[in-house]
């Protein structure tokens, strides 16, 4: 068994916060200019330097990536031999947001209630969502979520007989319907089965990967690479000008599921894909 003091969880999500508004991936950094060398819209080129200079800017300047700073999601693999010390775990987690958000000069977005719309004043609390796993040690991520993406995602109750066409004709109606409001180009997580709540789980989880990456079953990395071809279809380009760059990627989660049901759910990303991890 291993002591860890939730005082080191606080100071992760602190900088965790501030490091994943500050500084784009690199993974998206290099899919961005693999589209800037293939983009045939002179809108949407201009576009996508104008993102990749934003981000210079950002990382030089130590300023948001965006005025958008999210809702803090924090996605945490505890070690079951960790003991921890020195107080409460998700408190340790809410006051990391709280820090990392007032110290990094990060833009506070959630209200308390969501009738009331009273801001909460400092971007707590978070959403956390915790696996127990083997070891002694905790892996943290960090995934700030913006609104206009989130408020472009879904989730859709299918019949099994759907199947596969009817798994793409949902995600790529999705795409299409949400136009500009993501600020393409998105990356598109997609949760295939589980119940109504776990395929919009692992649909968020999915935008963890790297971009560019494919899934370890051929069957549905084929499945990513043939959703991605068809968005881009779509035509509506770097931020709904028009061009070939309308996803940067298509990431796909599964799950076991019952037998009556047939859950699929999209979770909309824009370009900036903030995320960073740590293992304490």
């Amino acid at each position: 068994m291993r002591d860890l003091e939730v005082a080191q969880i606080t100071d992760a999500v602190k900088r965790l916060c501030i490091e994943s508004n500050y500084y784009l991936g690199d993974d998206v950094k290099k899919r961005l200019q693999t589209f800037l060398n293939e983009e045939e819209s002179p809108t949407g080129r201009e576009v996508i330097q104008k993102i990749m200079e934003n981000a210079e800017i950002a990382c030089s300047e130590k300023v948001p990536l965006c005025q958008d700073t999210g809702f803090a999601v924090v996605f945490v693999e505890l070690g079951q031999e960790v003991h921890l010390v020195g107080g409460d775990f998700t408190q340790a987690i809410h006051e990391g947001v709280r820090q990392g958000y007032q110290e990094g000069y990060l833009r506070k977005s959630i209200v308390g209630d969501p009738l009331e719309r009273k801001n909460t004043g400092d971007n707590t609390p978070a959403v956390v969502y915790t696996d127990i796993v083997a070891g002694d040690r905790i892996k943290i991520t960090v995934a700030p979520k913006g609104g206009g993406s989130e408020n472009m995602s879904e989730v859709k109750m299918m019949a099994p007989a759907a199947g596969i066409e009817g798994v793409k004709e949902f995600v790529v109606d999705r795409v299409r319907r949400s136009g500009a409001n993501p600020c393409p180009p998105v990356i598109v997580g997609v949760g295939i089965g589980g119940t109504f709540d776990k395929c919009a789980q692992i649909a968020k989880r999915a935008l963890l990967r790297p971009v560019g990456s494919r899934h370890p079953n051929p069957f549905y990395a084929d499945l990513e690479n043939q959703l991605l071809v068809q968005i881009n279809r779509l035509g509506i380009g770097p931020q709904g000008f028009g061009g070939r760059c309308t996803a940067l990627d298509v990431l796909i989660e599964v799950h076991p599921c019952h037998i009556a049901s047939f859950p699929v759910a999209v979770n909309m990303q824009c370009h900036v894909a903030r995320h960073k991890v740590i293992v304490l």
